[in-house]
């Protein structure tokens, strides 16, 4: 508000110049009266000032907005994200939020930036029609008339550049996606020898953004002519009538340099006023994406029921799978997408009715769930940052290098020059697939939840490291409830319950051991051996 205020009082202080020195020209010089002369120069002097002063606060008011509505669309999406959670990634490309964090925050804080601007080029355009209708109304009629003249040629521009832009927005997004793609997944394109061919779809993907750009540039090409072209018509127009009315006595010399001076100063409003308009467009564009993504609601939405105080025991009724309090249970399944979808209603990210405690998981506030519960998985990503940061996240400090040991990660770190102090880039693309697999372990100990549950955390290791592991978690997480999905036998051998998981269900529960004549289990686990 103060900015649109300070942007109405610079431009219409500039604009009662021209008038200040119309009449400093006829009563001044032509009537000859000094005095008059001195007053109306220090008008035009009090004029600029005001200019000088209110434009400067425009422009940093106009700043502050700008940045403010960035970063505060910046926080939204931020925290739309993180409630989405695993959400996201189904209803939004990476693309498309890359997009929306990049270039939408920053095309709206732009937006927000030029309102002050145009709505005082609005203003001041009234103002400058009201005064020359009263000093000629022809002349006034002809502002009156050219100017929404010149509004509606731009709209009709301004129409085929709106629908252009989205489809812009749309393809630079998928182009980011497939890049993002590519990036995360060039060592594996490597090995399949499958580089040239995703290049050739990213050249093809390329020149269609490319396409779409020029498209856009051209709409924009006649904006801009339009925007020099008619405001350059209107003082031609208003300066050529000008003349004959003094020529025929009914304007001075001194209202002839006041309406020159208008006809000048017009030019700079109504390009303000066709900017923002263009502004308003790319805006609208914008806002609509940051809009989409911020409705995307959470496939699951958030109860009321608390859950229980202290350990309880965690119930998959339609698995028939039962998880006691502080134990390490270990879950067989016959299938990998029976593991998947059983950690997943485990931790509550997909639909469930599991219970803890007692009280169903989809009634319970889901940031209780999520701090209680974690399920760990494979496809979970390394961020950029020191690998202390992104190995113990909330900077608890304490225990760090035993939750390390129990990963069995510590030579990984001895081998970074830097230690724990080594940057992560690229989301840990420098480690092998086995080295991702312990740190991910680690930040997963780290956390310290009620209960953990994780999905294959040693598929990628050796079998001595895999031993280690196995031992080490055990010890890691006493008096903790650990839920392990795996079929290899080392894992197996290391938890105090087997759970066996064939179609979905529980068959059968033993030991390690107790299980071995169970063929059930037995073709389980030699498929793991066999492996």
């Amino acid at each position: 508000m103060l900015g649109t205020l300070a942007g109405i009082a610079c431009i219409v202080a500039q604009a009662l110049i021209p008038a200040a020195i119309g009449v400093a020209i006829d009563d001044g010089i032509i009537d000859r009266d000094q005095t008059a002369l001195l007053w109306w120069g220090a008008a035009i002097l009090a004029l600029g000032t005001v200019q000088a002063l209110t434009g400067l606060l425009q422009d940093r008011c106009g700043l502050t907005a700008s940045l403010g509505a960035a970063y505060r669309t910046l926080q939204l999406v931020t925290a739309q994200a993180t409630r989405l959670g695993g959400t996201l990634r189904k209803k939004a490309s990476t693309g498309e939020v890359v997009s929306v964090g990049v270039a939408d925050i920053t095309q709206l804080g732009a937006t927000l930036e030029t309102t002050g601007r145009f709505v005082g080029a609005v203003v001041v355009i009234v103002v400058v029609a009201g005064i020359m209708l009263a000093t000629s109304w022809q002349l006034g009629v002809v502002v009156l008339v050219g100017v929404p003249v010149m509004v509606w040629a731009v709209g009709l521009l301004l129409r085929p550049l709106h629908g252009r832009q989205q489809h812009l927005r749309e393809q630079q997004a998928d182009l980011t996606t497939h890049a993002v793609d590519i990036s995360s997944g060039l060592r594996v394109l490597r090995s399949i020898g499958g580089e040239a061919q995703f290049s050739r779809r990213y050249r093809q993907m390329s020149q269609r953004v490319r396409g779409a750009g020029v498209r856009v540039a051209g709409v924009e090409a006649a904006l801009d002519s339009a925007k020099t072209l008619l405001p350059g018509l209107l003082l031609v127009t208003v300066v050529w009538l000008g003349a004959e009315s003094v020529l025929a006595g009914r304007l001075s010399v001194g209202q002839l340099v006041a309406f020159y001076g208008y006809a000048v100063f017009l030019a700079t409003p109504l390009r303000r006023v066709a900017d923002g308009a263009d502004q308003f467009t790319r805006g609208n564009v914008a806002a609509a994406r940051v809009i989409r993504l911020l409705r995307i609601e959470p496939e699951h939405g958030s109860g009321t029921t608390p859950l229980p105080d202290g350990p309880a025991e965690l119930v998959d009724p339609d698995a028939g799978l039962r998880v006691p309090p502080g134990r390490f249970l270990a879950v067989a399944c016959a299938t990998p997408s029976d593991a998947a979808l059983l950690a997943d209603r485990l931790g509550r990210h997909t639909g469930t009715a599991a219970t803890f405690g007692g009280v169903p998981l989809r009634d319970a506030p889901l940031e209780q769930v999520r701090a209680r519960i974690l399920v760990a998985t494979n496809e979970d990503r390394l961020f950029d940052g020191s690998l202390r940061a992104e190995l113990d996240p909330a900077d608890r400090s304490d225990g760090l290098h035993a939750m390390i040991e129990a990963s069995s990660a510590q030579d990984i770190v001895e081998a970074l020059p830097d230690g724990l102090d080594q940057p992560v880039v690229g989301a840990g693309q420098e480690f092998s697939g086995g080295q991702r697999q312990r740190l991910r372990l680690a930040r997963a100990l780290m956390t310290g939840p009620d209960v953990l549950v994780l999905v294959e955390p040693t598929s990628a290791v050796d079998a001595h490291t895999e031993a280690r592991i196995a031992q080490r978690l055990s010890q890691a997480r006493t008096g903790r409830t650990t839920v392990v999905f795996t079929t290899s036998p080392i894992m197996l051998n290391a938890a105090d319950r087997i759970a066996v998981v064939v179609g979905g269900r529980v068959v059968t529960e033993g030991t390690h051991q107790g299980l071995r004549g169970d063929a059930r289990y037995r073709r389980i686990v030699a498929r793991e051996d066999e492996a």
